[in-house]
């Protein structure tokens, strides 16, 4: 047995939020309270530590992460950078150290950041600063990728090569591709980049685990594919698996899940069948987000509708009749809104059928037309929200949204209508690093302080303890794991972190430097400073 005491302990359970102490056998917990009170339960070979009043908290959990990409992406170029000239720079550098017809990959620009006005970047200047390798670099939305000539010869896109569902290949005057590829046109370049095997995938994945630990992550929600699967159930096969990991399926393997009778739940507490992912549209960045009216800079633009809510609820559907939940990226106001309308009737099919009404997500909600914001809560739909996209897009959706922006990134508008809230950061598109995401959602504020001391639209602003437990109660919740993590309780897996500074008495701005001195997942420490 190990024994936790003199600590400030935030247990984040309702009936016993504070305590000392706290006694793990094994994998959980088996009490908290006050050290004597402990002391009398434990038995046996006890092994003692004083925390020297330290602050420990739940594990917490990154409900929305894509984690063979973001391991993967940790030896790619950093392309978040606030100049366009700095992110060519950088190409530059590693295709100087790179072999000629090696590819050179990269991954998070963002033209709307860049001292450019917004102006989408060309091919031609990848090609003058990497003449002798094809060059692919993934926008920071995941919604966009820029090329190089040689990565569009390598993708076989001409003139002649036409725009695919739901994507665009963007082009000049004459029909020549600039060199930027919009939503499903980006896997034209991707599918002819080298994939990573499964063991790649295996050892990327391993080497990330140890930087979520320091982040204070105990868990993650992850939207990848089959190879993210395949590599996940190797890695718990092989006992080297160390995050819990909720893990999504794509939607076009509803039809193999509702076949085989898959559902919802389905695993152990290491790695267990989440939703079935659908993308409902794009993202604001690329100006792919389905809108009900045009952006403000593009008159006739409302975005891409991958498809409206009869056709999503075709899918759910057949996910509901084997016991699957559903979980839809819904970026834009209109796609929210078909999105709700699918949701709506799916809970009267799921009545009808005499079927469970199971915790359907939507992932992201950035913004919902005022009609739609109580919507989410009357179905008893998750927000999977992710606080650090408002700071990065702040002055985007100002820009392309206008006045929508007030129901932009409403964290506390559906937390008021009583929507169950579950944080992430959808990395690699932002940093895992939870604890940004508690600075964005209590703050409303960039790092540097802006848009002022008040925040971005403030009355959005949560406290930290609704913060946090959006990372913990809310994602045990939207995983269907709240019986097992997400508070530090009786018989709950010993997930948890220490923080040598009490993040409830600093000032928030100290969320910004802050990591975990200690991790311990299911009994063990994983990560020590």
């Amino acid at each position: 047995m190990r024994l936790l005491y003199n600590a400030n302990i935030h247990t984040l359970d309702e009936k016993h939020p504070l305590a000392s102490a706290i006694l793990i056998a094994g994998s959980q917990v088996i009490a908290v309270g006050e050290k004597d009170k402990l002391e009398s339960l434990a038995h046996g070979n006890v092994e003692k530590q004083d925390m020297k009043g330290k602050l420990i908290i739940p594990g917490m959990t990154d409900a929305h992460i894509h984690i063979q990409y973001y391991s993967l992406g940790l030896a790619k170029i950093d392309c978040e950078t606030k100049t366009k000239a700095e992110c060519l720079e950088r190409v530059a550098a590693r295709a100087r150290n790179s072999k000629p017809g090696e590819w050179v990959l990269g991954h998070g620009w963002n033209q709307n950041e860049w001292s450019t006005g917004g102006e989408w970047p060309t091919a031609a200047e990848l090609d003058a600063v990497a003449p002798n390798n094809p060059v692919y670099l993934t926008a920071k939305s995941l919604h966009a990728g820029w090329a190089n000539t040689a990565g569009l010869k390598a993708a076989n896109i001409t003139t002649d090569t036409q725009d695919p569902k739901n994507g665009a290949i963007q082009r000049d005057a004459r029909g020549n591709a600039t060199g930027i590829l919009l939503e499903t046109a980006m896997e034209l370049v991707g599918n002819a980049v080298p994939v990573a095997n499964i063991s790649d995938i295996e050892r990327a994945i391993e080497k990330a685990q140890p930087i979520l630990w320091k982040m204070g992550l105990t868990g993650v929600h992850d939207f990848d594919r089959r190879d993210s699967f395949m590599a996940l159930q190797s890695l718990r096969a092989n006992g080297v698996l160390k995050l819990r990991v909720n893990k999504n399926i794509p939607v076009e393997s509803v039809e193999q899940a509702n076949q085989l009778g898959l559902r919802t739940g389905f695993g152990d507490e290491w790695l267990w069948i989440g939703s079935v992912k659908a993308f409902m549209d794009g993202a604001l960045g690329p100006h792919t987000a389905a809108m009900f009216q045009p952006y403000e800079d593009e008159p006739n633009n409302k975005g891409i509708l991958n498809m409206d809510g009869e056709e999503l609820f075709e899918h759910c559907r057949k996910a509901a009749d084997v016991g699957l939940s559903m979980t839809v990226h819904a970026i834009g106001d209109r796609a929210n809104h078909e999105v709700l309308n699918a949701y709506e009737q799916l809970r009267k099919y799921e009545t009808e059928k005499g079927l469970p009404h199971l915790r359907h997500r939507i992932e992201h909600v950035q913004v919902l037309h005022p009609n739609d914001a109580p919507r989410l809560a009357q179905l008893n739909v998750v927000a999977s929200m992710q606080p650090i996209h408002a700071t990065s897009d702040m002055y985007a959706a100002d820009r392309f949204w206008g006045e929508r922006s007030v129901l932009a990134y409403a964290w506390r508008n559906q937390l008021d209508h009583g929507a169950p809230l579950a944080f992430g950061s959808d990395a690699p598109v932002e940093s895992p690093n939870p604890f940004l995401g508690l600075h964005a959602a209590v703050t409303r504020r960039r790092s540097d302080g802006s848009p002022s001391a008040e925040g971005w639209y403030p009355e959005q602003k949560l406290t930290l303890t609704e913060a946090l437990s959006a990372y913990t109660l809310g994602a045990a919740y939207a995983a269907n794991a709240e019986n097992r993590i997400g508070k530090l309780a009786e018989n709950y897996l010993a997930d948890l972190v220490v923080l040598d500074e009490d993040i409830f008495s600093t000032d928030p701005n100290d969320l910004l430097t802050m990591q975990s001195s200690a991790t311990m997942i299911d009994g063990e420490w994983v990560w020590q400073e």
